[in-house]
């Protein structure tokens, strides 16, 4: 685990914009578990590609018009418990941080893992989340 002080900022990044942080396995299970409606779901983390491409594509794609009706994320690394269960709801993929999911009525309708992030302009990761959006909210 990191020292929660230089966590603080990288959680803001997302919170500031209305992003619902998930800090323990019920606050992912109360939010996701019967969630109606589109859910995005950021798997935060501490690396380059969070700081310099996830989060400020995340940032850019809600200004859209369109977009999910709840907006959560969880601190891989840190929030180890909420991390675990965050990815139960992500079936199919294996553990990825960052990474950027879109979930409708319960159901993961989008995923973006660590492979699409890293390496790939902010600019870009947020052309496929609107385009995301879009099509599922």
């Amino acid at each position: 685990m990191y020292d929660e002080r230089f966590i603080t900022p990288m959680r803001q990044e997302l919170t500031r914009l209305g992003v619902e942080e998930l800090r323990t396995a019920q606050d992912v299970d109360a939010k996701l578990k019967a969630a109606t409606g589109t859910t995005l779901l950021v798997v935060n983390s501490m690396c380059g590609c969070a700081a310099r491409n996830a989060r400020p594509a995340v940032a850019s794609a809600l200004a859209n018009a369109v977009k999910p009706d709840q907006l959560t994320t969880v601190f891989a690394g840190q929030d180890i418990e909420a991390t675990a269960q965050a990815r139960t709801y992500l079936t199919g993929y294996a553990p990825s941080s960052p990474s950027i999911a879109l979930l409708k009525d319960g159901k993961l309708a989008f995923m973006l893992e660590r492979y699409q992030i890293e390496g790939r302009s902010a600019d870009e990761i947020s052309k496929d989340l609107v385009g995301a959006f879009e099509q599922y909210c």
